[in-house]
């Protein structure tokens, strides 16, 4: 894999991982476990006491581990199935546009980390400096 295509994978990764992390630490820290918790149960989420933690820690640990690209796989696997609950369970029906209660952040970064499990952390990461063996095995015939 090319320079170039590394220095995209790296840059997409820690672009999405931030916005991740930012998310968990609202959740978490901003607003607080509790307010968001509360808030779970206002849209109807299922558990919702149980469920805010959940998608809180993978927000924050999952963002950071795509910015360091340490088993990308899995936490490109867990926000992707975040986003699609987030979708479900917040966004679906209000349209588009986030400023109007829309699915269209939820949509992108369930879409970045759908990709990320596609083509992997990329050779700037740590999957990368464990050769992809750790967690992901090549599996395309593509040059490297």
């Amino acid at each position: 894999m090319s320079t170039f295509r590394n220095l995209l994978i790296l840059v997409t990764r820690v672009g999405l991982g931030v916005v991740f992390v930012a998310h968990g630490w609202q959740k978490f820290f901003t607003n607080g476990i509790a307010a968001t918790q509360q808030g779970f149960e206002s849209m109807g989420a299922p558990l919702p006491d149980l469920s805010a933690i959940i998608a809180a820690t993978i927000e924050l640990v999952g963002g950071a581990g795509l910015i360091l690209g340490a088993a990308t796989p899995v936490w490109a696997v867990l926000l992707f199935a975040n986003m699609v609950g987030a979708y479900l369970i917040a966004h679906s029906g209000k349209g588009l546009f986030v400023s109007e209660g829309g699915g269209e952040l939820v949509v992108v970064l369930g879409a970045g980390a759908l990709l990320l499990l596609g083509v992997g952390a990329g050779r700037f990461s740590v999957d990368g400096m464990l050769g992809g063996r750790a967690l992901w095995r090549r599996t395309t015939t593509e040059p490297a």
